[in-house]
C-alpha cells in the first residue's frame, strides 16, 4: 500500500527542481500520486477496505488541492506536471 523508501527517492530526484528540493508542489504530486496508484491497485483486491478507501480518498483530494494551486500560481508547471503524470484535468 505505501511506496519504498527508494522508489519515493526516484520519484524526487525525477521531480524536484534543484538538488536539495524534497518539498516543491511538483515533488508532492508526484509523491502522491505514486502512492494513489499503490493504493488503488490495492483496492483493486480487497474492496471491503473501508479505511484505506477513505485514505485514498484523503490523498486523491490533498494532490487536487496542491494542483489547484500549481495551476494558480504557474500555470505551465501545472501543464507539464499533469502530462508528465498522465493525470486527469
Amino acid at each position: 500500500m505505501s511506496i519504498t523508501k527508494e522508489r519515493k527517492t526516484e520519484v524526487i530526484s525525477e521531480y524536484r527542481r534543484s538538488e536539495e528540493d524534497t518539498g516543491s508542489p511538483e515533488v508532492q504530486i508526484a509523491v502522491l500520486t505514486t502512492r494513489i496508484t499503490s493504493l488503488t491497485e490495492h483496492l483493486r483486491g480487497h474492496q471491503k477496505d473501508h479505511a484505506g478507501r477513505r485514505g485514498l480518498l484523503g490523498m486523491v483530494s490533498r494532490r487536487r488541492r496542491l494542483l489547484n494551486y500549481l495551476k494558480k500560481t504557474t500555470p505551465e508547471c501545472y501543464q507539464e506536471i499533469i502530462g508528465r503524470l498522465g493525470i486527469r484535468k
